[in-house]
């Protein structure tokens, strides 16, 4: 049964249509659903009888449930679902000055075989829907309410490549985003992708307002195949000349996501030739400390070599952040958890 997390407001309001109804019908559902955190059709009061029963024939609230929960040390919680047909998916919560953050999956596994990444260990079985993906954060806004807390920020960086999904990512950052839903701004969401230039290219067209983040993790070809077989199909050069193009036609800044894997991507010659790669564009990098994943050997640089690699980017004229660590003490990878769980239900 479809959720009603994957109609936006103009679907809404096309059902009522059919249904008979005037327009602010889908307003009155869409508060329901997204302000008031309605667990059933049943409780919204000021519907129709009738309306009540078709929504009730035809569509379900949530489309997950809670399969598992780890909780850091630092406060980090990794979520685990299970989708009603049985698949599952990841979202972790991180806490930051700025507020809370919900890292959120687009797909049921990855295809894009990035060596380093845990998302890679389970091959890709289907897309998320839109509402699939609104349900991840409608879970744990839900958990957040009952201590007065809030999703502030949410970004689509957790399982899956987010521009194989294109569509659905953009309705259900749509979705999150209306000003009669969950009125998550714009600039509070961030999309990630490995680098599909076709799907850049038409974000960039369409002018959204959302973030966008490049997973970068090399500064020259050669390596960057090594790590991330994208890079046969949208090589750097390509891949720069149509950021470049967004940044130039959207006005917008661009966020390298650089992972720091010890002695692979971390030495001075490679903090040179990623200044220069990104040298003169509204951007900066963002460094992040891996997560190890036993399966696949990489070990995270230490907390020393990743400062030096960052002063280097600076002293090259390069903005650049150092992102804190979070999650060490659970399986906090993009996948890893997942991963975990499928084995276990195969073994058993």
């Amino acid at each position: 049964m479809q959720t009603i997390y994957d109609l936006d407001l103009k679907d809404m309001e096309a059902w009522m249509a059919e249904h008979g109804q005037k327009p602010y019908r889908a307003r009155q559902l869409f508060s329901w659903v997204y302000r008031r955190r309605a667990e059933s059709f049943s409780v919204m009061s000021d519907l129709p009888k009738n309306i009540i029963e078709a929504l009730e024939n035809e569509f379900c609230l949530m489309p997950l449930h809670e399969a598992e929960r780890q909780t850091a040390r630092d406060g980090t919680v990794k979520y685990l679902f299970e989708m009603n047909d049985g698949a599952s998916v990841e979202a972790v919560l991180m806490h930051f000055h700025f507020g809370d953050s919900l890292c959120v999956s687009s797909q049921i596994g990855c295809n894009m075989g990035c060596t380093f990444c845990a998302s890679g260990l389970l091959k890709k079985q289907r897309d998320l829907t839109a509402g699939e993906m609104v349900g991840e954060v409608m879970y744990v806004q839900k958990m957040l309410d009952e201590t007065g807390g809030r999703v502030d920020n949410i970004v689509i960086m957790g399982t899956g490549e987010p521009f194989d999904n294109y569509d659905n990512v953009m309705k259900f950052c749509s979705i999150v985003n209306s000003d009669h839903g969950l009125a998550i701004g714009a600039r509070h969401i961030t999309i990630s992708t490995c680098g599909i230039v076709p799907k850049i290219d038409a974000f960039a067209a369409g002018h959204y307002q959302y973030n966008l983040a490049i997973s970068l993790h090399a500064p020259n070809d050669e390596l960057r195949r090594k790590l991330m077989p994208v890079d046969h199909a949208y090589p750097l050069d390509t891949l720069m000349a149509s950021l470049r193009r967004y940044s130039e036609d959207n006005h917008r800044r661009i966020t390298f996501e650089y992972i720091l894997l010890s002695d692979v991507n971390d030495t001075d010659a490679h903090a040179v030739q990623l200044a220069d790669l990104i040298r003169g564009m509204n951007a900066y990098i963002n460094l992040i400390p891996y997560n190890q994943v036993d399966e696949n050997g990489y070990r995270t640089a230490g907390e020393k070599k990743a400062l030096h690699f960052y002063d280097v980017l600076m002293k090259h004229g390069v903005k650049a952040t150092l992102r804190s660590r979070h999650g060490d003490d659970i399986d906090a990878a993009c996948g890893q958890l997942r991963a975990k769980h499928e084995k276990a239900k195969n073994n058993a």
